[in-house]
């Protein structure tokens, strides 16, 4: 199980870089074919239909599928000077409370991005740009990547309490 879920939130960081990198060239292609329109190479306008939606989506999308990655990687900002100071015992109950609720509020989210991309596909409801694109595909994305964050929490909850200590490396602050 633990490389299933590892390779989960490898997937899910991959998939995000990936996309991260699609925006750059998405935006980079509009941009030239606007520099060969303002030069009067050509008589005509060059555009890639909605590519600024295009790219908002590709951002939605690589944000939350980056989460887990990178909550699992302890590269998220982590208040922790209490914790520090704190006995051990508080500590750790400090970190598996922080973690419920991180837990909870993820999976509320979850829930209800669900709820909005469920109710987008059964209205068939489309994106109003040049090329409409069903709205429930990037909401999809969203909600997988508010899934894989919330299986995270659970994961991160449950090795800490077995370990009984935190199992989310720190970030370097070199």
């Amino acid at each position: 199980m633990r490389k299933l879920l590892d390779a989960i939130y490898t997937i899910s960081g991959l998939v995000s870089a990936m996309l991260i990198a699609a925006i750059c060239l998405l935006v980079t292609t509009q941009v030239v074919l606007n520099l060969v329109t303002k030069t009067g190479l050509l008589s005509v306008n060059l555009t890639i239909p909605s590519y600024a939606d295009f790219a908002g989506y590709m951002l939605a999308a690589s944000t939350f599928l980056a989460l887990a990655y990178t909550l699992v990687r302890g590269g998220h900002i982590r208040v922790t000077m209490v914790l520090n100071i704190v006995p051990t015992g508080l500590r750790l109950v400090g970190e598996v409370v922080s973690l419920l609720i991180g837990t909870v509020v993820s999976g509320v989210a979850t829930y209800y991005m669900y709820r909005l991309t469920l109710e987008s596909y059964e209205f068939g409801d489309m994106s109003s740009g040049i090329v409409a694109i069903p709205l429930f595909v990037p909401q999809s994305t969203v909600l997988a990547g508010l899934l894989i964050l919330t299986i995270a929490l659970i994961d991160l909850t449950v090795q800490t309490i077995r370990t009984g200590g935190s199992v989310v490396p720190q970030m370097n602050s070199e």
